[in-house]
């Protein structure tokens, strides 16, 4: 959503982008980029193309959320979902929903524009990505409303995990990790990591 296709080759995951001091009007006109471009303090930054461990996380974990949360409508997980609000637009790795937030048209379908930001946002540090530019995504998001933020370190088995305005607070093995209060699941980080495992 910010530069021609060809450019991207040789850019370097979430590195800024050249944006002539856009404004957010500006910058939801433009073409999508795969990987996905967002929009945050006044920046672009190209997301990474998703690897092995990222892409298995983000299948499990979502797949985890709405075996709980979609039967009796209580949240939904969106893989990769754009989300519009305040002055930013960002596209969170999973983005989790209380389903009274979620927007939905007339006949009952989910509308594509998401204009509030996610209840809980997940993210999922890539090799070589910046954790700074991933933390100030999800304190964005924390800032304008969402409840719970998780930025899960496949390198380093870790969990930080962004509450209102707490102070971040880094978790690890047996910890039971925060959750929507709707859904009914106590998870723990080493939980979380063992998805890898596909056993």
């Amino acid at each position: 959503m910010a530069i021609a296709s060809e450019q991207h080759q040789n850019l370097e995951p979430a590195r800024s982008l050249s944006t002539n001091h856009l404004s957010i009007e500006e910058f939801l006109t433009l073409p999508e980029t795969k990987p996905a471009s967002e929009y945050i303090d006044g920046q672009i930054y190209q997301k990474p193309m998703p690897q092995g461990q990222h892409s298995t996380f983000q299948a499990e974990i979502v797949t985890s959320i709405n075996l709980i949360g979609k039967p009796q409508k209580l949240a939904f997980a969106f893989p990769k979902l754009r989300c519009n609000f305040g002055d930013i637009s960002i596209v969170p790795d999973i983005a989790v929903m209380r389903w009274a937030n979620i927007p939905f048209l007339p006949n009952k379908r989910v509308a594509n524009q998401i204009l509030v930001p996610p209840d809980w946002i997940i993210e999922i540090l890539s090799p070589d990505q910046s954790p700074l530019q991933v933390m100030n995504k999800i304190s964005s998001a924390i800032t304008n409303g969402s409840e719970i933020g998780w930025l899960i370190s496949p390198a380093q088995d870790f969990i930080m995990v962004y509450e209102g305005d707490r102070f971040p607070e880094k978790m690890s093995g047996k910890d039971i990790l925060p959750v929507l209060d709707i859904l009914n699941w106590q998870v723990t980080v080493d939980d979380i990591f063992n998805l890898l495992c596909l056993g």
